[in-house]
């Protein structure tokens, strides 16, 4: 059954439809309230006249597809859903990877940990967020880390293990990982603690925290009496810091945008309890080929570029010939396609709250869309609270939206006008991407370089503080390991390192970051395990997928805009640090090649020898240097081992001499 007889039999309740390619791939996701007048007004010749971008739609679609639903809610569901599934390229696609993070406390373990993540999962975990500003959050598990001890390693607590980490020992972590460090029961009460802490139920909190104390320094337990005073002051100095992100009346997202060569900068202001807490830019680039969809409801007429046009009456579908009338397309249309906020602010906002923990009451966009109500009354029911989304067209409210669009410019200005952000934005811009507690300052790159296991070395670039620091770059080889093992060879090379750093008592990075994929990640985070560096930030940059795995998120990479200056930084210090391992192969491999002949000269060491190569850059000038009894070897070595060197050249040129003659007495 070809396209136009599949339109016969399409239904006319809700759902959604799903256009395929001559691939089989989906190239697209629409929902209607009626599937089968809307399929069908695709084909009107105005409607792909009208916009290039449906015209490049039907042009490139072979066959499609149709789920049917009970209801125009459950049909926005679902094609949310579908959209974020199979990313179909004519659809509007949240590119933007940035979430709000959570502290999770992994209640279904033996002994919980605390950490931050931005995927809530049901896996029987307490979650607490979404926290704004993003390093909030880390903040806060810092906090806990210090006065209740929870940790947020990566070893495994349902089991104990021989030894504790370097965390214990300072003071850090209550050490659940050794048997007889902390009892079942203590530990439990520390969890109970964390839990009223991030719940903000901070005068249940005090009160507790209050009796225990008075109660240890009764039994005279002085030492757990001044932990807990400790923790007490730290619960009153966190009280407005620690709370979940409020659910009050003044609970507000606000949007704009600046659209402009087919570029597109939105701006989100989170504001919560009337101040704006923080603030998330989202950039799209060639918007050519998306195409805009909106529900076909009859009083949906709020803007004239919506494509197809829901005001428009879709043909009936009787004849093949009048199908392939309306079928036919103008491979270039006579004006380009108008870009429609309404369109686009209907499939973002489905995309950022449909499937997130927290929406907050008021939604502000710039623009109205025929979704808005639909969209309010699904988030209402799936929230348990009113939902708000409005276009404002005057007052205060509207001007908050156009300040916000005001931003928005200064954000498109910034990304596509702007070449070199500052070195505080990238910075920011590198934590945020990353997930780090900082930004970063300080940032050290390894990569493995050899030929076959032949001559492996290591390299380790340094960027800091906007730049790259060649005085502290170093070079390494590697001693343990024999034949091709990346892995093993990057362990060795993370275990030296950061260990004589330790050993140093020198700070460590920011950030390390690994020239390779998941296998050179958690080598290197083996080795820094070994030596009790389980909290040290990791990451890894993948060849040619340019894919980012940060260390306990590797089921979550980043995926980074090709044009974004945060890839742009790591693959710079990533193609440093492989120039600067490839360098050193090449020469230590040249030197290797250019020791055989000096091998012969006795007295000369291996280390002698290499002073010499390093000096002269090969053995034919160190040979010319010694023939004309220079004195430049004594720059390198003393007067017997020049003699020496004299001797083996000036000889070697003497029994060449000799051979000449040779020949040329027998040819005589």
């Amino acid at each position: 059954m070809d396209l136009f007889e599949k339109i016969r039999t399409l239904p006319t309740g809700p759902g959604c439809y799903l256009y395929k390619n001559a691939e089989g791939e989906i190239i697209y996701v629409g929902k209607a309230k009626n599937l089968r007048s809307r399929v069908r007004s695709y084909f009107l010749k105005a409607n792909q006249l009208s916009n290039r971008k449906t015209g490049s739609l039907m042009r490139e679609a072979v066959d499609i597809e149709y789920i049917t639903v009970a209801n125009e809610r459950e049909a926005l569901a679902l094609e949310n859903n579908l959209i974020k599934q199979r990313k179909p390229r004519f659809n509007i696609l949240l590119r933007d990877d940035k979430t709000y993070p959570y502290i999770k406390l992994t209640m279904g373990d033996k002994h919980p940990k605390v950490f931050v993540t931005r995927k809530l999962r049901k896996d029987g975990g307490a979650y607490f967020g979404p926290y704004f500003p993003g390093n909030l959050a880390h903040r806060l598990v810092d906090v806990i880390h210090r006065s209740f001890l929870i940790p947020s390693c990566k070893v495994d607590l349902n089991r104990y293990h021989p030894r504790a980490c370097l965390q214990y020992y300072i003071k850090r972590c209550l050490g659940p990982c050794v048997e007889g460090f902390v009892s079942p029961e203590d530990y439990r009460q520390a969890i109970n603690d964390v839990q009223l802490f991030l719940q903000g139920k901070t005068d249940e909190l005090e009160k507790q925290l209050t009796l225990r104390m008075e109660q240890a320094a009764e039994a005279m337990q002085f030492e757990l009496a001044a932990r807990l005073r400790d923790q007490l002051v730290t619960v009153s100095q966190s009280l407005d810091r620690q709370r979940m992100a409020s659910t009050g009346d003044e609970d507000a997202d606000v949007f704009g945008f600046h659209f402009e060569k087919d570029m597109l900068a939105v701006n989100l202001f989170h504001m919560r309890g009337g101040k704006m807490v923080d603030r998330r830019d989202m950039f799209w680039e060639d918007l050519t080929d998306l195409a805009f969809d909106v529900s076909a409801s009859d009083e949906a007429e709020i803007s004239e570029t919506l494509e197809p046009s829901p005001g428009s009456s879709a043909p009936e579908v009787e004849a093949d010939d009048a199908i392939s009338d309306q079928h036919s397309v103008l491979s270039t249309p006579e004006e380009p396609a108008a870009f429609s906020p309404a369109a686009f602010f209907s499939a973002l906002l489905k995309q950022l709250y449909l499937d997130q923990g927290y929406v907050p009451r008021s939604i502000y966009v710039p623009v109205d869309f025929p979704d808005r109500q639909l969209l309010a009354d699904e988030l209402r029911e799936r929230s348990g609270h009113k939902i708000e989304i409005a276009a404002p067209q005057r007052g205060d409210k509207r001007s908050l939206v156009d300040l916000v669009c005001q931003n928005a410019k200064q954000s498109y200005d910034q990304r596509f006008r702007v070449l070199q952000p500052s070195i505080q934005n990238m910075q920011e811009a590198l934590q945020e991407a990353l997930t780090l507690a900082e930004p970063p300052e300080r940032i050290e790159c390894f990569d493995i370089s050899h030929i076959q296991g032949a001559e492996t070395v290591a390299s380790m670039v340094v960027w800091e503080k906007g730049g790259m620091k060649k005085a502290d770059y170093r070079k390494f080889q590697v001693k343990t390991v024999s034949g091709v093992d990346d892995f093993a060879s990057m362990r060795e090379i993370i275990h030296r390192r950061y260990k004589r750093l330790q050993d140093d008592k020198k700070p460590m990075p920011s950030l390390i970051l690994i020239d390779g994929g998941l296998g050179q990640l958690h080598a290197a985070a083996a080795a820094l395990e070994e030596i009790g560096l389980t909290t040290q930030p990791l990451a890894s940059i993948a060849k040619r997928e340019e894919i980012i795995y940060v260390h306990g998120q590797e089921d979550d990479p980043v995926v980074l805009d090709r044009r974004s200056p945060v890839l742009h930084v790591i693959q710079k210090i990533r193609d440093e640090s492989h120039r600067f391992a490839v360098t050193y192969h090449r020469k230590r491999r040249q030197m290797r090649d250019l020791t055989s002949e000096l091998d012969e000269i006795p007295g000369v060491g291996a280390i002698t020898r290499q002073r010499l190569l390093e000096h002269f850059g090969s053995v034919r000038a160190l040979k010319q240097a010694a023939e004309k009894n220079s004195d430049a070897l004594l720059a390198v070595v003393n007067k017997a081992t020049a003699a020496k060197i004299q001797k083996f050249f000036n000889g070697e040129a003497e029994i060449g001499k000799n051979e000449d003659l040779v020949q040329i007495a027998t040819k005589s």
